[in-house]
């Protein structure tokens, strides 16, 4: 008989064996892609019906922008609740129905999925900016100003130059890195850490094959809240994040979110099939590198 040993044949580095690895993948943007009830708002129905149509073009994959109950101020990217989908959208049955009919085709379909922040709209940062003795209240980025109208430090968000936002009612500072409606989670927080892992498992069982994380390169941020250092640079591009003459490093790619990238592929391996995750990050290919490999993102 045979040893496996000498059977076995090792797999070349570049052999592309994953269906991630070689799959197409198209976008779909629900609000525009596909309007089944003409109320000139695109939802899921709408989706289903063109997945033939999409497969015939020779797609393996689709890609969801947020689906999520959102107020819809930044295109879903402001979530004000992970288990409910936005009415003008449709159900949670009709994403159910959406997997299952992508399934049928052989296709495999992923979500976006907003780690960072939440909307302020959410029930997580209703309860948060309450009180400062709310329990709710360490699940978001709150700090005292340097002075009056002075914020925590010089931190600008991605898209403002500003990333804190005064709160009237408490008397503290919110971290927001995109915009004023956008409060960050805080993942020092291990309850904030359980309780967006266990929105991917509701998702993963469901049958969602994986998720593109939004913004994941700016999960965690300096707990000694430092200000950035200057950078001669005002544009953030897309390669590219420092900007508002300020170098991020303080604020993008922090070592913890490596070893979460590695927390978070654990949580995907919880499930059969092959499940992905690939995270929006920008920064030097030394940089990048690290969110890859054996038992990371991808």
């Amino acid at each position: 008989m045979t040893s496996k040993k000498s059977t076995s044949k090792k797999k070349s580095p570049n052999q592309l064996d994953k269906w991630w690895q070689k799959t197409t993948i198209y976008q779909i943007y629900p609000r525009s892609f596909a309007d089944s009830n003409r109320d000139g708002v695109g939802d899921i129905p709408g989706i289903i019906s063109k997945l033939d149509y999409l497969q015939d073009l020779g797609f393996e994959t689709i890609w969801i922008s947020p689906l999520y109950k959102s107020p819809q101020m930044d295109h879903g990217y402001d979530v004000s609740d992970y288990y409910s989908i936005a009415p003008e959208y449709g159900t949670i049955k009709d994403a159910e129905k959406l997997i299952k009919e992508v399934h049928k085709r052989g296709m495999k379909i992923v979500f976006d999925m907003v780690m960072n922040h939440t909307s302020i709209e959410h029930d997580w940062f209703i309860q948060s900016r309450s009180s400062r003795d709310n329990p709710k209240r360490d699940w978001y980025i709150w700090k005292d100003g340097r002075g009056k109208n002075k914020p925590p430090n010089n931190w600008s968000s991605f898209v403002t130059p500003k990333a804190w936002h005064y709160d009237s009612n408490t008397d503290q500072w919110y971290l927001a890195s995109f915009l004023d409606f956008q409060p960050d989670l805080n993942y020092y927080n291990p309850e904030v850490k359980k309780a967006m892992f266990d929105v991917l498992r509701f998702w993963l069982k469901k049958g969602v094959d994986g998720f593109r994380l939004d913004i994941f390169h700016a999960i965690y941020k300096d707990k000694y809240f430092r200000d950035n250092p200057f950078r001669f640079k005002y544009i953030v591009s897309e390669n590219d994040h420092d900007g508002y003459f300020q170098s991020r490093v303080h604020t993008v790619n922090h070592p913890n979110n490596f070893a979460f990238a590695k927390e978070l592929r654990s949580v995907l391996d919880e499930f059969d099939g092959d499940r992905f995750a690939v995270g929006e990050v920008a920064g030097d290919d030394h940089i990048i590198k690290r969110y890859l490999g054996e038992k990371k993102m991808a």
